[in-house]
């Protein structure tokens, strides 16, 4: 088996690929499931944001650093080729999609899951988007929980061209409200404008707040759902009317999370929420897994379809990383083996 290894914290390169043929590096040996476990024939596998935080060795995420020589990765697509001690049988051979939690191991061929964990996947649904969905769109259903958004919204989106960004941009124009969605680069906002968004704007531009209001005529934004932090969010929660709401989910790379203080939100009678941690899955009936089984099922009944960047090899992790940390992808970042 071939398998992408980290043998120390730091750069994206890293993350290497390691091949029997490499003299330099040992074939990984393959992962065998215990109790309860199935082994799956990886074919498609989900690179994450807090994957860079993760290499990187940051402490302070929702994730502690792992021990190492490691496989990172956390959501995988394909077939379960190997059964565990007492995992049900009509498991094996079946084309599923699994978040494997706090373990890791997804860049790579083979993973272990445990059977439970598991969602089958019905035939014509894609695995790269069945990766998408299962943690970034179990996210976005989440934060779309929260924000409680109506067909009388006027909704901001940054990163509106992002794994998460476009599927909320999705469901708020499912749902019949105005969207706006902020994108870095003429292409990206050309695709906002694809997915769906009433307006789109490129963030790169210092005068898009104008703009903005120019074309929003007099109407005010009444939700902001920010996953970028730093300029953009501010900018974006600056331009809340009165009573509007901020939903906060993040922030990228190189960026803080939005500055607010209690005479801000006193000031115009807002309200600023955080979509991530407890409230998102300590909250919701039936925890993360209850979102993954909305999420899939939004994506099997074609009611949201994630943006998906076109797959790197699992050899260009680290490439993957790097385009990711530098903003240049477009949706949900994924590995093909």
């Amino acid at each position: 088996m071939h398998a992408i290894r980290q043998h120390a914290f730091g750069p994206a390169e890293n993350l290497r690929y390691e091949e029997v043929e490499d003299l330099r590096y040992e074939e990984v040996e393959d992962p065998r499931p215990g109790p309860g476990e199935v082994r799956v024939a990886v074919s498609a596998a989900g690179v994450h944001v807090v994957d860079t935080t993760i290499r990187r060795g940051d402490s302070g995420g929702p994730f502690a650093p792992p021990e190492l020589p490691m496989t990172p990765g956390r959501e995988v697509a394909g077939v379960v080729d190997e059964l565990g001690a007492g995992a049900d049988g009509d498991w094996l051979g079946r084309r599923v999609v699994v978040h494997l939690g706090q373990a890791n191991g997804g860049y790579a061929e083979r993973a272990v899951a445990r059977a439970e964990s598991l969602h089958a996947l019905p035939d014509g649904v894609d695995e790269a988007a069945a990766v998408a969905m299962i943690g970034t769109g179990r996210t976005a259903i989440g934060i779309l929980h929260v924000a409680q958004l109506t067909a009388d919204d006027v909704v901001l989106v940054p990163a509106a061209a992002g794994g998460i960004g476009n599927l909320l941009v999705q469901e708020a124009r499912n749902l019949g409200a105005t969207v706006v969605g902020l994108a870095g680069g003429a292409e990206k906002v050309a695709r906002v404008g694809e997915l769906g968004a009433t307006f789109s704007a490129d963030y790169i531009d210092h005068d898009w707040p104008e703009r903005v209001r120019e074309w929003l005529g007099g109407r005010e934004v009444t939700a902001v759902l920010d996953g970028v932090g730093g300029r953009a969010g501010r900018a974006g929660f600056d331009l809340l009317g009165a009573g509007g709401r901020i939903i906060m989910f993040g922030w990228a790379p190189g960026q803080e999370p939005v500055e607010i203080s209690t005479t801000d939100l006193f000031s115009r009678g807002l309200t600023a929420s955080v979509a991530l941690g407890p409230r998102l899955w300590q909250r919701r009936p039936g925890g993360l897994r209850g979102l993954e089984e909305e999420s899939l099922a939004a994506l099997g009944g074609g009611r949201l379809t994630p943006l998906v960047n076109e797959p790197f090899a699992l050899a260009e992790a680290a490439a993957a990383h790097t385009a990711l940390e530098s903003r240049r992808t477009t949706g949900k970042v994924v590995l093909k083996p």
